[in-house]
């Protein structure tokens, strides 16, 4: 007799909180279970349509990382002569050793490299402070065509853009 009533008590709080999380007003158990299948047929649907916009989303994000993927970015070397340290600001597009074959050019023209940033994000980034080790005359434009022969040994672009 007990066991019946405790199992008639557990199941009018199972009812209770299926009432409360589907928001129902009926009282009699079949509705509170139709209600429930509602409930749970509209939280599908629901799940369905998130996963469709995801699914979009990634579409969507695929097509973004390869049209970024195939930008061409032209290849620009700016030097700007600061008293006796020279400025490099180089961008290009991403790929091969660009930065060993930049400091080999450094290298070879006798330059010290004081400070150097470099991105590699979606593109190839690098400003650079150098000077000359022996103070030696050196113009701008043979400092941009060296880096720009260094960038040129690891990409074979047409695309130059020197300022």
């Amino acid at each position: 007799m007990a066991n019946k009533l405790q199992r008639r008590t557990a199941s009018r709080r199972q009812l209770h909180l299926l009432r409360t999380l589907t928001n129902s007003k009926s009282v009699k158990k079949s509705s509170i279970i139709l209600n429930v299948l509602l409930h749970f047929y509209k939280l599908k649907v629901k799940l369905e349509e998130i996963q469709r916009e995801y699914q979009k989303l990634m579409a969507i994000r695929n097509e973004y990382l390869t049209l970024v993927k195939h930008i061409e970015i032209p290849k620009e070397v700016k030097v700007e002569k600061i008293g006796e340290e020279f400025v490099v600001k180089v961008t290009c597009n991403k790929g091969g050793d660009k930065l060993v074959s930049i400091l080999e050019a450094f290298d070879e023209l006798d330059f010290n490299v004081l400070q150097a940033r470099v991105s590699c994000s979606h593109f190839f980034a690098m400003e650079a402070i150098a000077v000359a080790q022996d103070q030696q005359t050196i113009d701008i434009k043979d400092i941009t065509q060296a880096v720009l022969k260094a960038i040129d040994e690891k990409q074979g672009d047409a695309d130059t853009l020197v300022t």
